[in-house]
């Protein structure tokens, strides 16, 4: 019992020395790649973009592993690719406000121009000492300003772990799309797939709500945002347009199905 109480007090006191030394971060650059491992030939999972918030897991030679705050993401990145922060500083960085031009700028403080795209967390720029004077949005919008945006990004080309128009995969598109409209979803399609309401045919969704497809195992491997009149968009080769029935996505450049409808939530 006495060698119990003393292993949790030790555990009690290393968490408190943890909470008391994290260290958080900052995204100072438009786009920054978020690695698997610490290594720049390692494989992008996600991105970070301006103004995204990151707590400090280790250091180690030229390499941060982080987490992000918006989606708990751990991965690596180059320790030159963010500023740091201290814990008054983070809780300074209230109320996200997002750029929404497909790409804007923002000004340091010798007068350069910083080029970053949609979705930067533009209200974080002050901390930075930037100065943003684009189109912004703040707080929480309504389906068809979804669908809207997700329109915006149409032809942008498929990357694995993107997330901006010069690059973007399937969940990093529809995580974008409802992050710039006040809504936080998970990085992956497959933990996107456990958020909101599982609805049972496709005529009782709306515009902007998700489906999701999966493979032969039945594990979810895609996910769009359904538009009007049994059409998707979604982030396949690029950011297109199909045909969506209940059997799934139908391409018509191909002639064919390629992606097998699983369900559909509503998200709002």
């Amino acid at each position: 019992m006495a060698l119990l109480l003393f292993v949790m007090v030790v555990v009690v006191l290393l968490l408190f020395k943890l909470r008391f030394n994290m260290q958080f971060g900052i995204c100072n650059l438009s786009i920054v790649p978020v690695r698997i491992s610490n290594s720049d030939k390692s494989e992008m999972v996600t991105q970070l973009i301006y103004g995204d918030l990151i707590s400090v897991i280790e250091e180690r030679e030229n390499w941060t592993k982080i987490k992000s705050e918006f989606d708990d993401y751990i991965g690596w990145i180059d320790s030159k690719q963010y500023k740091k922060l201290d814990e008054t500083q983070k809780k300074d960085l209230k109320n996200p406000s997002y750029s929404n031009d497909l790409v804007e700028f923002v000004e340091n403080e010798k007068n350069e121009l910083l080029t970053i795209s949609i979705g930067s967390v533009v209200s974080n720029s002050n901390i930075l000492n930037h100065k943003y004077e684009g189109n912004l949005v703040t707080g929480k919008q309504t389906k068809k300003s979804i669908v809207d945006t997700a329109l915006l990004y149409l032809h942008s080309p498929y990357l694995w772990g993107g997330k901006t128009p010069f690059g973007i995969d399937c969940s990093g598109f529809t995580q974008m799309v409802y992050k710039i409209n006040g809504y936080k979803l998970l990085r992956d399609a497959r933990d996107q797939a456990t958020q909101g309401k599982t609805l049972s045919f496709i005529e009782e969704s709306e515009p902007g709500d998700l489906a999701f497809f999966h493979n032969e195992l039945d594990d979810i491997i895609h996910v769009g945002i359904i538009l009007r009149d049994n059409h998707i968009i979604h982030a396949s080769g690029k950011v297109r347009i199909d045909r969506l029935d209940q059997s799934g996505i139908y391409n018509n450049d191909l002639n064919k199905h390629t992606h097998s409808l699983r369900y559909i939530k509503k998200i709002i």
